[in-house]
């Protein structure tokens, strides 16, 4: 099971570079969108995914799961979910104020530094 989520972990961070290397805002913020994903299910995965343990200590069970990837997990998710609401207004008010999404045209040039 490891071996796949490796390989889908794999995939998000390859589409997500891809994203995030493209001149479109929206583009650029689905890219950490995917990215974030990525490294949620990295953490999930190197924090074990097989095992039959309750992940909280109990009367009578003296092997338990390890609680803290999905502590960590969910610490990433919120924070994630608050950057990418972040981005999304940054990309709001940069289309209001340049009227388009492409990176290129906001550049400025040279000339005006």
């Amino acid at each position: 099971m490891e071996f796949l989520m490796a390989i889908v972990i794999g995939i998000l961070f390859m589409a997500a570079v891809y994203l995030i290397l493209s001149r479109s805002i929206l583009k650029i913020i689905l890219g950490t969108g995917l990215l974030s994903h990525g490294a949620h299910l990295l953490l999930l995965t190197m924090g074990g995914l097989g095992g039959t343990s309750p992940p909280v200590l109990a009367e009578g069970v003296t092997d338990y799961a390890d609680p803290l990837p999905q502590a960590l997990i969910l610490t990433a998710i919120v924070i994630s979910f608050g950057v990418t609401a972040f981005i999304l207004v940054l990309a709001y008010r940069s289309y209001a104020e340049h009227k388009t999404d492409n990176m290129n045209l906001m550049r400025g040039n040279d000339e005006h530094d």
